[in-house]
């Protein structure tokens, strides 16, 4: 089974996304993602490599569904088989936050996890079904891949509806790009209350 097969497969797990989910109704961005996905099409797209050895966390975002009667436990099944497909794939874990939208990145605790999880270096590829499961900021997902890239090995992500993997080649460039790093006077926030009230007193 080729690349293009496995990924077909793993598109089965949603279908393609609604851009005004994560543009919140910008009109302007849609249309700027809608035309980049066009133009992703029409050159040579690069995928995840099945012979490269990927430690893959699933992240989802999972909110009553009637799809199914059990729609985690079938969402989970469909991540699980389009793995098997791969041996030199290793499925570490699902991170599953509960919501029909996401919160601030910091507040969901499994993203929070798999996060670390990144850090810590057990995994080195992530799997989203959709850009707006981990966040309705176009700046702040920019920035996050990006930070992730900047690791040693980097660790990407593959958004699955919208078929992007912030490592590709043709992404190098962007994510070199310092547009939406903190500026040279950004400031750390305290790690306690007790600091922060200390820098307000003062």
């Amino acid at each position: 089974m080729d690349e293009i097969e496995i990924f077909s497969q793993l598109g089965r797990v949603e279908q393609s996304p609604a851009f005004t989910e994560l543009f919140d109704g910008d009109a302007e961005r849609a249309r700027m993602v809608a035309e980049h996905l066009t133009w992703l099409r029409s050159i040579r797209h690069e995928l995840p490599s099945p012979a490269r050895h990927y430690k893959i966390g699933i992240y989802i975002r999972y909110f009553n569904q009637t799809k199914y009667d059990n729609y985690l436990s079938h969402h989970k099944a469909l991540y699980r088989d389009t793995i098997a497909l791969c041996p030199n794939w290793e499925l570490v874990d699902f991170y599953v936050d509960e919501g029909s939208s996401p919160p601030h990145m910091e507040s969901a605790r499994e993203w929070c996890r798999l996060l670390n999880d990144c850090y810590s270096g057990k995994v080195d590829l992530i799997f989203t079904r959709k850009m707006s499961n981990v966040s309705k900021r176009i700046d702040e997902l920019s920035f996050c891949a990006r930070i992730l890239a900047a690791h040693s090995p980097p660790i990407g992500i593959y958004f699955i509806s919208e078929d992007m993997f912030t490592l590709a080649s043709y992404y190098q460039n962007d994510l070199h790009d310092p547009e939406f790093f903190p500026s040279p006077d950004w400031q750390v926030l305290p790690d306690t209350i007790d600091e922060t009230r200390t820098l307000q007193d003062g």
